[in-house]
C-alpha cells in the first residue's frame, strides 16, 4: 500500500532525511522517500496507517504537509 504526501519546506538532500526518518518511525510505514526536488514523501506501508498520522510525523519536523 501507498500513500504520496505533497511537503512543502524541504530545501536539500537533509530536509528529506529528516522526513524519510519521521515517517518510517511510525508503525505500519515498510519504508518512505522524500524528495525536495518534486516536494512530495511517498510512503509503503505494511498497513493503512491514517492521513492525519503521517503528516503530524511531518509537521512535528517542522515541514507543512499539504492537503
Amino acid at each position: 500500500m501507498e500513500k504520496t504526501l505533497k511537503v512543502e519546506g524541504m530545501m536539500c538532500e537533509h530536509c528529506e532525511a529528516r522526513v524519510k526518518k519521521a515517517l518510517e518511525a511510525v508503525p505500519g510505514v515498510e519504508s518512505a522517500v522524500a524528495s525536495h526536488k518534486d516536494g512530495t514523501a511517498v510512503v509503503t506501508m505494511s498497513q493503512d496507517v491514517p492521513y492525519e498520522t503521517l503528516k503530524k510525523a511531518v509537521e512535528d519536523q517542522d515541514y507543512k504537509v499539504i492537503d
